[in-house]
């Protein structure tokens, strides 16, 4: 009898166990669904998928610019007019109004060029952290890692010049002397 209750006890101790570690995989922060899915590429970091002409190895990074939607009332003759014989309006046309959504402006992808993932080393983030310290934009530590503090102050240096993204441009680095800029061919 207390074999047979051990057995018992036992199994439901690994039913439990099995059981609640089933249930905690489903907390499991990265599993997918509609909030968790994968950013679009060039939206939170860096893609080689750049627009269709982007020149071979080059990397990007992109603003979604969302279309302008204007809703528009028009009135429609439902009825027209009726003349009499003698030139004289028998009864006044009849109208209806009409409402529609009309996309003034379509959703744009803006692709902007941006330094490679190889460029971005722990030296290449501790200098861009330094440079963005000296502006007033970055007051973490010198990390080396480009974490969120790092990426908002990136993002509103960027802001400044037009740019509201958290990756960083090639313009930026270049502004910020972190990449050379290349120069024009001597005659």
């Amino acid at each position: 009898m207390t074999q047979a209750l051990y057995r018992n006890t036992r199994a439901w101790q690994l039913t439990l166990g099995l059981l609640t570690c089933a249930a905690l995989a489903g907390c499991d922060p990265a599993a997918t669904g509609p909030a968790n899915e994968a950013p679009e590429p060039g939206v939170m970091e860096a893609t080689r998928n750049g627009p269709a002409d982007a020149p071979e190895g080059s990397c990007w990074g992109k603003t979604v610019s969302p279309a302008v939607v204007e809703r528009v009332t028009k009135q429609v003759q439902v009825k027209p007019a009726s003349v009499n014989p003698d030139g004289t309006i028998g009864s006044l046309p009849v109208y209806r109004t009409e409402e529609r959504q009309v996309i003034v402006t379509p959703r744009r992808d803006n692709w902007f060029q941006t330094p490679c993932p190889d460029v971005l080393t722990d030296e290449f983030i501790s200098s861009l952290q330094r440079a963005l310290m000296v502006r007033g934009g970055y007051s973490g530590a010198i990390t080396g890692k480009l974490d969120t503090n790092t990426r908002a102050a990136v993002e509103q240096f960027q802001r400044t010049e037009g740019l509201n993204s958290a990756v960083l441009s090639l313009a930026t680095a270049r502004t910020l002397g972190l990449i050379a800029v290349p120069r024009a061919p001597s005659n």
